[in-house]
């Protein structure tokens, strides 16, 4: 029965466990190295400590009294207490922004884990295309940034940063997509071709710059929902390619973490969520369900499994049949 198993197991080209482990822990947070969670978490901590000592620091002073403000400053959008005077203009609101700065020391962390291994067969794109999941990394540590500064200061030059790294991760989920669907170029004189990913991050670069530079005549109404959009779109064309299979359940994570941040946020504004000495705010929940949902669809893409990298049978017929010992009743059969 065992050995009928693994037969059939050949057949339908399904990696064993013993061979399949290792990669899958690889394709998620199981598994990993105890350094990867350790620069993510130190360099938070690192932040942490970082932050804390510079309010301490600047205690009584107003950092940014000689910066242009925004127009949230003295008619804020948000049920958040505003302190006119601390580094912190908005404390839950800034500090949440710390999500973002995780799942980007993550997304770097693991990029250089794909580096420094060897990959199996079945990975998929992003696994294969380590500085994909770098640039990724570095797209959401500026949204913290971007979105922290503008929080902290509420100050014109941190909202305009704040739009612009809020497109940023979603334009390299759209990089993503591209490079699973057109990995390589052909190229004269290049027998396995041009990897398309630096293109694509070059790409990225340019849009992100350009979103920044005409923020003010775009509006974030349009161009937020077009970008999510455009991924969910590539999600949805992956059903249609049979032979790469993503983890749907990190999918429709991400899907409902962005539905609930969308749902605070709505509340927050409306002054519903909650008062505004909170620390739990409406906002500062959009920044973590948010953060989530980034997380989720980073992990939905490195779940990828290439199926054809899996033609080459596991267990070769001629194998098999020498190690299947004939039965009493098969001896005349030809």
């Amino acid at each position: 029965m065992a050995i009928q198993h693994l037969h059939d197991r050949n057949r339908m080209n399904v990696p064993t466990p013993a061979n399949a482990g290792s990669s899958f822990d690889a394709r998620g947070l199981a598994g990993l190295p105890l350094w990867v969670h350790t620069c993510a978490w130190g360099g938070i901590l690192a932040l942490v400590l970082l932050l804390i000592g510079a309010s301490h620091s600047c205690d009584g002073r107003n950092v940014w009294r000689d910066w242009t403000e925004a127009k949230e400053l003295r008619r804020s959008a948000y049920a958040e207490r505003i302190y006119p005077e601390d580094l912190l203009r908005t404390r839950a609101n800034s500090w949440s922004n710390l999500t973002y700065v995780l799942v980007g020391f993550y997304a770097i962390a693991l990029g250089c884990h794909d580096l420094r291994r060897k990959h199996s067969a079945e990975d998929g794109y992003l696994i294969h295309t380590p500085p994909m999941s770098i640039l990724f990394g570095v797209t959401c540590c500026s949204l913290g940034f971007g979105s922290g500064l503008f929080h902290a200061s509420l100050t014109r030059w941190g909202q305009q940063l704040d739009v612009a790294a809020m497109y940023a991760p979603l334009v390299v989920l759209i990089a993503i997509n591209l490079g699973r669907w057109i990995p390589v170029v052909k190229t004269p004189g290049l027998p396995k071709g041009f990897p398309t990913w630096p293109i694509l991050t070059g790409l990225v670069l340019v849009t992100s710059f350009l979103l920044y530079q005409y923020k003010w005549s775009m509006s974030s109404g349009v161009v937020l929902p077009t970008l999510i959009l455009t991924v969910g779109a590539f999600a949805l064309l992956d059903r249609f390619r049979p032979r790469q299979k993503l983890v749907l359940r990190w999918l429709g994570l991400s899907t409902l973490a962005l539905v609930a941040a969308r749902i605070c946020w709505q509340l927050d504004v409306a002054g519903k969520f909650s008062g505004p000495d909170a620390w739990l705010q409406g906002h500062a929940i959009w920044h973590l369900l948010t953060g989530l949902s980034l997380a989720c669809m980073y992990l939905f893409y490195r779940s990828e499994v290439n199926l054809n990298r899996l033609e080459k049978p596991l267990f070769p017929e001629k194998n098999l049949q020498r190690t299947i010992p004939a039965r009493s009743g098969d001896q005349g059969e030809g």
